[in-house]
C-alpha cells in the first residue's frame, strides 16, 4: 500500500518526495544543504548531474511503500522516462537545520 507523501514522518523527506513528484527543481534544491552529496547503488555521483538525468529531465516519480528510521529510510517504487519503474531504497541524512546533507538510493 502506498503512503501518501503528506503522511511521511520526516518533514524534509516529505518535502523531498513532494518536490520530486511535482518536478519542482527550485523547491528540491532549497531542501539540500550547501555541499550536499548523494550516491546511487553505492557509488557517489555528481548531485547536479544525477538529479537532472534521473529526476528532472526524465520526469521522475516516487510512490513510497514503506518508511523506517523515523521516516529517513524509504522503500519506494521509483519511475522515470529513462528506466521505467523499479523498487528502490532511499536513505536521508537530515541536519539540525532541517536540510538534507546526503541521500543514497539504489535498487531494493
Amino acid at each position: 500500500m502506498t503512503i501518501q507523501p503528506a503522511k511521511l514522518s520526516d518533514p524534509a523527506v516529505r518535502a523531498f518526495v513532494h518536490a520530486v513528484n511535482a518536478h519542482d527543481r527550485e523547491g528540491f534544491m532549497s531542501l539540500l544543504s550547501p555541499g550536499a552529496t548523494m550516491a546511487d547503488d553505492g557509488s557517489d555521483r555528481d548531485l547536479a548531474e544525477w538529479i537532472d538525468q534521473e529526476i528532472f529531465s526524465s520526469r521522475g516519480h516516487m510512490d513510497v511503500d514503506n518508511e523506517s528510521n523515523g521516516g529517513r529510510t524509504l522503500l519506494a517504487r521509483y519511475s522515470n522516462d529513462t528506466w521505467g519503474e523499479m523498487r528502490t531504497r532511499w536513505t536521508f541524512t537530515v541536519e539540525e537545520d532541517g536540510r538534507i546533507s546526503r541521500f543514497e538510493t539504489g535498487q531494493a
